[in-house]
């Protein structure tokens, strides 16, 4: 007489190697992430490598700046309403009226090389026309002549 032995069943061991296969599509799924992300992650996220060495830190350069001598002129028989420029450090300026003619005129320092943005505009009380000019450094940059009277005009460059 003999020690009855187990048997497994068919049943069994299918459930068993579904469990195995799921395993090792797992264990796949997961290597293929690692090596998508390990390609796709550039090399300057992760840090230098071995062998490269460490950028320099860099001081920055020293900007050199220019003054500019800036003067907005309207011109014209019946004064202007609502002036409004754009003065020194870019800020803005309003005047209700003023007479003509009328001039404001300021040091504009900025980086050189850069291009600086000026702008007058006014409204023509009419009847007649009224000018509007920019000269910076001496030079006309911007002229403008509107004859409707109550239309509001800029010079602006």
């Amino acid at each position: 007489m003999g020690v009855p032995t187990a048997i497994r069943s068919e049943r069994d061991c299918a459930g068993r190697a579904r469990s195995a296969g799921s395993f090792v599509v797992v264990l796949g799924v997961l290597a293929a992430a690692f090596a998508v992300t390990a390609y796709v992650v550039p090399r300057s996220a992760r840090g230098p490598g071995t062998g490269q060495p460490a950028a320099a830190s860099v001081a920055p350069a020293a900007v050199r700046t220019v003054d500019h001598s800036v003067v907005y002129e309207l011109l014209g028989a019946h004064g202007a309403r609502n002036v409004t420029y754009a003065a020194a450090g870019s800020t803005l300026t309003q005047q209700t009226e003023v007479a003509t003619p009328w001039s404001t005129q300021f040091t504009r320092v900025g980086p050189a090389g850069r291009t600086e943005f000026y702008s007058v505009a006014a409204r023509n009380p009419g009847p007649g026309a009224l000018r509007c000019r920019i000269v910076v450094d001496g030079v006309v940059v911007a002229e403008k002549t509107e004859t409707q009277p109550g239309r509001l005009f800029s010079c602006a460059v």
